[in-house]
């Protein structure tokens, strides 16, 4: 069991002394929405059929990037007899059964609701296609309609995927070019720290227990967490949450 901060190892940071940040940029896959866990079910089924077995240690090579970046690693990593492009297209005809029920990850919504309230500038930048995008999000308006925008990893502005800046730069586009060291993302995967320093940017880094066991440390990121229910955006020079707000499954209510 993970604790909510970790001094020892580094793990979550503790210091005062976050640099104040005026926009957020976030991650969508694993970070707002449990649909990393639907990637990792299809792939984990697809590789069965040959007898290999879907871990961690790849998973953590492929997370954060886009689909055709991420479909060639996982081939080249494990061998499969079938092309990237037979893999994401039974991979993709799979996810879209399972997408609309994936659902916020505990602390998003009272995040996401809290700084726009305070009209806090916000988009999301993700690694997904537009249409899957679409597919997950139709059935959370309630969050993402809070979000001035967002950029998807095929939209025509994005030429290099993860660990490269440019989704970041283009979310910083949407939100009027604000200095790069106003923005503080929030990511999943290590690629997206990565893509974050590139740019950068300020970075909450909220991995998987898994993942963070793969590459303990903070790994350049800004703040570690194991949950958005543990951020505390006064440390950023954020407004500080507002007492009247609870989460309770997800969904949010004021008291």
């Amino acid at each position: 069991m993970f604790p909510n901060k970790i001094e020892d190892q580094g793990n979550v940071s503790l210091s005062l002394n976050y640099p104040p940040v005026t926009h957020c940029i976030f991650d969508m896959d694993g970070l707002l929405l449990d649909t990393e866990r639907v990637y990792s079910e299809v792939t984990a089924e697809i590789l069965q059929r040959y007898n290999i077995e879907y871990t961690w240690e790849l998973k953590s090579k492929i997370m954060g990037r886009r689909d055709i970046e991420a479909a060639e690693i996982l081939i080249r990593e494990t061998g499969a007899d079938l092309t990237p492009q037979e893999y994401l297209k039974e991979r993709n005809e799979k996810q879209s059964e399972k997408f609309p029920f994936c659902k916020p990850l505990p602390g998003v919504m009272r995040l996401v609701k809290h700084l726009k309230k305070h009209n806090i500038p916000m988009v999301v930048a993700t690694s997904s296609s537009r249409k899957n995008f679409e597919i997950k999000s139709k059935n959370h308006p309630e969050l993402f309609d809070l979000f001035q925008g967002v950029v998807c990893g095929d939209d025509p502005k994005i030429m290099n995927g993860k660990p490269a800046p440019d989704l970041f730069f283009a979310g910083r586009e949407l939100l009027g070019n604000p200095h790069t060291n106003k923005c503080l993302v929030f990511e999943d995967a290590i690629m997206g720290v990565k893509a974050a320093l590139n740019a950068g940017m300020h970075v909450v880094w909220v991995p998987d227990p898994h993942n963070l066991a793969l590459h303990p440390g903070q790994n350049g990121a800004t703040q570690t967490l194991i949950s958005l229910e543990n951020f505390e955006p006064i440390l950023f020079g954020l407004p500080t949450f507002d007492d009247d707000i609870q989460e309770v499954n997800g969904q949010v209510s004021l008291e």
